[in-house]
């Protein structure tokens, strides 16, 4: 679950990443939880799980609450917006609030009070490129979907509202106009008190390394907290991520604690002509983890049999609607 498909940038997002950031955020009965690039709706279930879970005894009124006026989302294409229906009555949601729309396409000076939620998390596409009519609707205006999201997070965060965002990991270092201003109004709008650094192998099939960026809305940021995610071995398709793999962020998130993968930067410290945030472990660094042949030819195999059997599927379906002579 989670973002949905591979294609513009876009990736399935590990479930236990998925909770971990839930986990962090802590949504509470009666609070609004939106995912605005809703993908599959990975965010969305387990938040819904989470709170049930957390909430065992709840009345009828909080089931009510829980069913009718806590998730949101909106998804652009067709195939995504379709499955996260499905997911979401899957889990037990009987009316998803879920829009068929382009996100970024909306006027952020349109927003108002009532277009506001607690809670957002999301994973959204990046790499994309949006029209420049669509980036006129943003104060910092580029062509990376992402970054455009990211304001628009921002925008439709109540104040005192926390958030869990992937994004890649260079977002933090590119000292590119658009980024460098992005992360200026990151500190100085938002608290961004934890950034998760996630390993090389997270996404399956992702080029790229992320990170997840959670913040609060409303006061400037004044230290931020890093956790240097390393399970220990390679990471990939036969390896995925797993929940054990993130105990130690989670609990260590809950104070912030120091420890080899985990430190914190003042932000007094930031060269304020870069605003550049990169994740530099003062204790060590980050090995690399150098993958043997044998791994690399085992994945192309798996990854190769699972194309095959999407043909083969594609194949079938051809033959099947192939009208008849």
């Amino acid at each position: 679950m989670g973002n949905a498909g591979r294609n513009g940038g876009e990736y399935y997002t590990p479930r236990p990443l998925i909770r971990a950031i839930v986990a962090v955020t802590a949504p509470q009965i009666g609070e609004t939880i939106c995912d605005p690039a809703v993908g599959s709706a990975g965010f969305l279930c387990e938040s819904f799980d989470y709170l049930r879970a957390q909430n065992a005894q709840r009345t009828t009124a909080q089931d009510q609450t829980l069913q009718e006026r806590t998730f949101y989302g909106k998804e652009k294409k067709s195939l995504a917006y379709v499955i996260a229906i499905m997911n979401m009555i899957l889990h037990g949601i009987e009316a998803p609030n879920i829009i068929h729309t382009n996100t970024l396409a909306e006027n952020l000076a349109d927003v108002q009070e009532r277009d506001r939620f607690d809670i957002i998390v999301a994973n959204p596409p990046f790499g994309g490129k949006e029209r420049k009519e669509v980036q006129q609707n943003f104060p910092i205006r580029t062509g990376e979907t992402a970054f455009l999201f990211l304001q628009h997070f921002i925008k439709i965060l109540k104040a005192g509202g926390r958030a869990g965002i992937v994004i890649k990991n260079t977002f933090l270092s590119n000292t590119d106009n658009a980024s460098v201003l992005l992360r200026k109004k990151l500190l100085e709008e938002c608290y961004l008190h934890t950034v998760l650094d996630c390993p090389g192998g997270t996404f399956i099939g992702a080029g790229v390394k992320t990170v997840v960026l959670f913040f609060e809305k409303g006061s400037r940021t004044q230290k931020v907290w890093y956790y240097q995610l390393d399970p220990g071995r390679n990471m990939g398709k036969t390896n995925p991520l797993n929940d054990a793999d993130l105990a130690e962020f989670i609990e260590l998130q809950k104070t912030r604690a120091d420890s080899p993968k985990s430190w914190s930067v003042d932000v007094s410290a930031i060269d304020t002509s870069t605003y550049d945030l990169s994740v530099k472990n003062p204790n060590g660094g980050e090995e690399i983890a150098h993958r043997s042949p044998q791994e690399i030819m085992d994945e192309i195999a798996a990854l190769d049999a699972e194309s095959a059997e999407v043909l083969a599927n594609i194949r079938q379906l051809l033959n099947t609607e192939k009208p008849n002579d």
